[in-house]
């Protein structure tokens, strides 16, 4: 069965009811109808997985955090194990945010000069963040 042609303002109506949940009545004055759309229509395959590496770095963290609250000191091998483990995939990761922060930056300046500097802002504090996991890293490893 071919699908009707639809107008943009069909298209704009039918995306704002999918996100919105609820749809507008056919008829004036009716109340708005309930429009349950499929959650993966707006999410590509596997756009969740990250085959698990920055869990394995939360993990490490954490279990790092914990022993040191319980008194273990920095020099322990448990320790050391963790930041090993974890601080590479957290410097990884935190670049790849960073580099897109940047270029997201530098696409929107041309057009809007706020978002842009918005964008460079949030950069500033991935490569702070990215910073301090090297700094950790420098002090606890060798220690």
């Amino acid at each position: 069965m071919p699908r009707e042609k639809r107008g943009n303002l069909q298209d704009v109506d039918h995306l704002a009811g999918a996100l919105d949940g609820y749809r507008t009545a056919g008829t004036v004055g009716a109340p708005a109808e309930a429009f349950v759309y499929p959650l993966p229509s707006f999410a590509a395959a596997g756009a969740g997985d990250t085959g698990g590496v920055p869990a394995l770095a939360l993990v490490a963290g954490a279990v790092a955090i914990t022993a040191i609250e319980l008194g273990t000191p920095i020099s322990s091998p448990l320790v050391k194990l963790c930041v090993l483990v974890a601080a590479p995939i957290l410097a990884l990761t935190t670049g790849d945010a960073a580099l897109r922060i940047w270029r997201s930056a530098w696409a929107w300046m041309p057009t809007d000069p706020g978002k842009g500097l918005f964008r460079l802002v949030w950069f500033a504090a991935a490569l702070v963040g990215i910073g301090v996991m090297i700094g950790v890293a420098t002090v606890v490893l060798p220690a």
